[in-house]
């Protein structure tokens, strides 16, 4: 585990043993996060200072500007699957549910009601997927990934459906709505201001919150959790609600941001926020991972992609390197696992 370093006896005494591997006792948290962020930061630096001498606009402030709201909606999400995959879970719907809270905004911003009170429905809504997932995973017995996908094809069928495959214009959205997407405090996009509120909390609570404790204990081993009188199912299924309100409120922050409701809009974000999280250290297999080091790899990513552009290489080439750089993600994290599955 990444974290809590405060893992200890009296926490949750059915954790301390193994039920596989010998039975050794479970090891304290080690450096292996800090570790991880480390290194992506120092990679993020050296792209940065090497980008700075290829191309004299990548570090100016409009660049900088760009590549930041380029992924603060984003990282929304990724908080949210990174403790959905910490607890061993995974959510491939969370593109198609960014874009149902959009229609969902904006088809009542369209009947008449508040877009405030809208966007909150929509959250709620968008919640409400969150737990329908759950319940398939915790109740039916269905894998996170099989429930997920079959919610990914539903809901992206349910946005074509509420729009009939048209575009919705929200032109006149008020201004204090937008202000959320497209307003600025002390020159600062209010979005990456927004962004930095939730990972800065989300990353201590997970680090210092006993309660979400539970989170890494099931992830690491579910039945030691379930042992140690840790419910489990409660634990998967309300992280999951979360992980898909999170896709809820970014979803609203989107339709204020851009004035409108694309039906088609967050096809293959899922990807790349399942690929930051786990390139910034969170296990497919569940038990470790970090908001802020799931940040790191969403920058990363951001910075690759902003090179890539002011390089000039071809958009087709741009998913194929993205692509290697994932592989390459989940190969380490592979071969991390094996080894701690060997000692």
């Amino acid at each position: 585990m990444n974290y809590p370093a405060q893992l200890d006896a009296g926490t949750a005494p059915g954790l301390q043993q193994r039920q596989s591997g010998g039975g050794g006792p479970v090891k304290p948290a080690s450096k292996l996060g800090s570790m991880r962020e480390m290194g992506l930061l120092l990679i993020i630096a050296a792209l940065c200072v090497g980008m700075s001498f290829a191309s004299p606009y990548f570090l100016t402030w409009d660049n900088v500007r760009a590549m930041l709201l380029s992924f603060s909606i984003e990282g929304i999400v990724v908080v949210g699957m990174t403790i959905l995959l910490i607890v061993g879970g995974i959510d491939l719907s969370v593109g198609s549910v960014v874009c149902f809270a959009m229609v969902v905004t904006g088809k009542l911003f369209l009947m008449g009601f508040d877009p405030w009170t809208a966007g909150l429905i929509a959250i709620a809504a968008s919640a409400m997927i969150g737990a329908m997932i759950g319940g398939c995973v915790t109740r039916i017995g269905l894998n996170h990934f099989i429930a997920s996908l079959a919610f990914m094809v539903i809901v992206r069928g349910l946005c074509l459906a509420l729009t009939q495959g048209t575009p919705q214009s929200l032109f006149s959205l008020p201004a204090e709505f937008k202000f959320i997407g497209q307003g600025t405090l002390f020159g600062i996009p209010a979005v990456i201001l927004i962004f930095l509120v939730i990972v800065v909390v989300s990353d201590f609570v997970l680090r210092r919150s006993s309660l979400l404790r539970r989170v890494f204990y099931t992830g690491s081993n579910e039945k030691a959790a379930l042992y140690s009188g840790i419910r489990v199912g409660h634990v998967k299924f309300w992280v999951t609600v979360l992980c898909a309100a999170s896709a809820g409120l970014a979803g609203v922050i989107y339709t204020a941001r851009f004035g409108a409701a694309t039906p088609t809009f967050g096809m293959g974000m899922e990807l790349n926020v399942i690929a930051a999280a786990v390139i910034g250290g969170a296990s497919l297999k569940g038990g470790s991972g970090t908001v802020l080091g799931a940040v790191l790899g969403l920058a990363l990513l951001s910075v690759v992609t902003s090179s890539l552009i002011l390089l000039d290489v071809s958009p087709y080439w741009q998913d194929v390197i993205k692509g290697v750089i994932l592989l390459a993600a989940v190969t380490i994290d592979h071969l991390m696992n094996t080894r701690k599955t060997k000692r």
